[in-house]
């Protein structure tokens, strides 16, 4: 029962990656037919992170009150019905409307999953969770693109909210499963704790965590809106091929978090964190050297690969830093902080996209790749003791 019940974790967290690369593969399409500015994608990333933040900090409280379970089936519908109103969107207030419940729906279940898996599974299954979150941004470009060559991007939408229904109804009809599970755990569950922010941030390692989300989400979330915006304006290549070589980027992402699945057995978190940073920094080199579109598809994809691992590993030294009684209310807080980076990351980019140019998109990287790295030392460095 505890394997089918993993199996269905997984899938529900397929869900959580499928809106997420969906708008930055057709926003070159999107912004073309609207004739918006190519900015305007930054409302959009603004509203969903926002909502996505909000129900972050307040998830403890939800869980603690409705369960994982009921949680994650919620939050799946929210997402489809955000994906039903972006398919009929024809205007930006459309669009900006619709990523409301994306947001709302994204941050609940993006905390309840993750400490649940914290707490009750090891660090490969961490991983391997956070590849099914792969799985769903990988496949979504990949069906948008398809959209795109047919001329309707709304098609994209509409083939993915199916997608997503389809995980909330297995949801719904898998509930018992987790009571049963609950029920033939022979130890006592852990009582979870609140904790207000102010007190949390007073804690030992609680400030470079954050910052390491920052920066890590930071690079997830410029390539998830404008990795193919860089391809077309950079490259000089269509929207459709944008859209398919920005699917590159995210199959790096779930190979790297499977990877890091078995790599655990062999590594700690610290090794795969610092051996992610590295792929990544060679990655970002790829994309600032003036070469071919092969080499700069590569750099995507190194870049998925490297960058991919640091979320579930930061995720699953949660309860190890920080205490299991605590974890959910940590990691809630961990989620705020990579939504924030995913709420200004576009934000600064669109900015410098369209003021200055896409060409710089390699370069933003490696200032949040810097960050990330410099967190990541005062995070696992040893301390002299007096």
């Amino acid at each position: 029962m505890a394997t089918l019940l993993i199996i269905i974790i997984y899938i529900a967290y397929i869900s959580l990656g499928i809106p997420d690369s969906l708008l930055g593969a057709a926003w070159p399409a999107i912004y073309g037919e609207m004739v918006l500015p190519v900015s305007y994608a930054n409302f959009i990333t603004v509203i969903h992170a926002t909502g996505t933040i909000v129900s972050s900090l307040l998830s403890a409280t939800v869980i603690k009150r409705f369960g994982t379970a009921k949680v994650t089936f919620m939050s799946t519908m929210l997402t489809c019905a955000a994906l039903l109103s972006f398919s009929f969107s024809d205007n930006m207030v459309m669009l900006c409307l619709s990523a409301i419940p994306l947001g709302l729906g994204a941050g609940s279940i993006d905390t309840a999953l993750n400490n649940y898996v914290a707490v009750n599974y090891n660090a490969s299954q961490m991983s391997f969770l956070h590849s099914s979150y792969g799985v769903g941004v990988t496949i979504s470009p990949y069906l948008m693109s398809l959209a795109i060559g047919d001329g309707n991007w709304r098609g994209g939408f509409r083939t993915m909210f199916f997608i997503q229904l389809s995980i909330a109804m297995l949801v719904l009809f898998t509930l018992p499963v987790w009571k049963k599970v609950k029920e033939k755990k022979a130890e006592p569950e852990v009582v979870q704790k609140t904790i207000s922010i102010k007190k949390a941030l007073s804690m030992p390692k609680v400030k470079p965590t954050l910052i390491m989300f920052i920066g890590s989400c930071a690079i997830e979330s410029i390539c998830l809106v404008y990795a193919a915006t860089f391809l077309v304006e950079s490259k000089g290549i269509t929207e459709k091929q944008g859209a398919e070589c920005v699917t590159f980027y995210f199959l790096g992402m779930t190979l790297g978090r499977v990877l890091s699945g078995f790599l655990s057995k062999k590594l700690s978190p610290k090794q795969i964190i610092v051996l992610g940073e590295c792929i990544t920094f060679i990655a970002i080199i790829l994309l600032i050297l003036p070469l071919n579109l092969t080499f700069t598809t590569i750099g995507l994809f190194m870049i998925g690969l490297g960058n991919g691992p640091l979320f579930p590993n930061l995720t699953h030294l949660a309860p190890v830093h920080f205490g299991e009684e605590l974890s959910q209310s940590l990691i809630g807080l961990q989620m705020a902080s990579s939504n924030s980076a995913i709420l200004f990351a576009p934000i600064l980019f669109g900015q410098i996209a369209e003021h200055i140019g896409a060409h710089l998109f390699p370069h933003v990287q490696m200032s949040m790749l810097l960050l990330t790295a410099a967190a990541t030392f005062l995070l696992f460095r040893k301390r002299k003791h007096t």
